[in-house]
């Protein structure tokens, strides 16, 4: 920086010291005591303000993180609510037995870009309810076939369910049956 640079910056004044002593250097250590109190008290007043202002920034600071999760949450749901449709239609392909080395061919490729866009959903937090052979659970499983009860076992799945972030998205749809009896439980009676 050259000189002239240096000569512009602003002067940082010092604060006047405007306390008029007696000539008593009795009563002048009263004075100086007393606004030496008072300057303390000044301080301590602008340095609640600044702990206020610095919390209420991280109050704001905060708020403003959890806002833009939640938003970022919500956009992600609304794009993977959207893809339910695309998934099921997977879903159908694969129910669809090959006839040709050309089908066998052409599902294979179908089920490579399902596994992408399942690993991609995957990383954004969703995840396939699982369902056959589970205790039915109402939270994650919705029940429109199959036996009545206690303690009941999901016996199929007629539509996957998934979940996001740990949130039911959509519940599976399920058949259910009374579970089967072991074979030690029954010769144990």
């Amino acid at each position: 920086m050259t000189d002239d640079v240096l000569d512009a910056q602003p002067e940082i004044e010092e604060p006047a010291l405007t306390v008029d002593l007696p000539q008593d250097s009795a009563e002048a250590v009263e004075v100086l005591i007393k606004a030496l109190y008072e300057a303390r008290e000044s301080e301590a007043a602008r340095l609640d303000d600044l702990q206020r202002v610095a919390a209420e920034f991280e109050n704001f600071r905060k708020r403003s993180l959890r806002d833009q999760q939640e938003m970022t949450a919500r956009a992600s749901q609304r794009i993977v609510v959207a893809l339910l449709p695309v998934l099921d239609s997977f879903d159908g392909a694969f129910g669809h037995e090959a006839q040709s080395p050309s089908e066998e061919q052409l599902l294979s490729g179908v089920q490579g870009t399902f596994h992408q866009l399942m690993e991609v959903l995957g990383r954004e937090g969703l995840a396939v309810i699982p369902t056959e052979g589970e205790s039915f659970d109402p939270t994650v499983h919705e029940a429109v076939a199959g036996g009545a009860g206690e303690n009941l076992v999901v016996a199929g799945e007629m539509r996957r369910g998934y979940t996001l972030g740990g949130l039911v998205l959509r519940p599976a749809l399920v058949v259910v049956s009374a579970p089967e009896e072991s074979t030690e439980e029954t010769t144990e009676e």
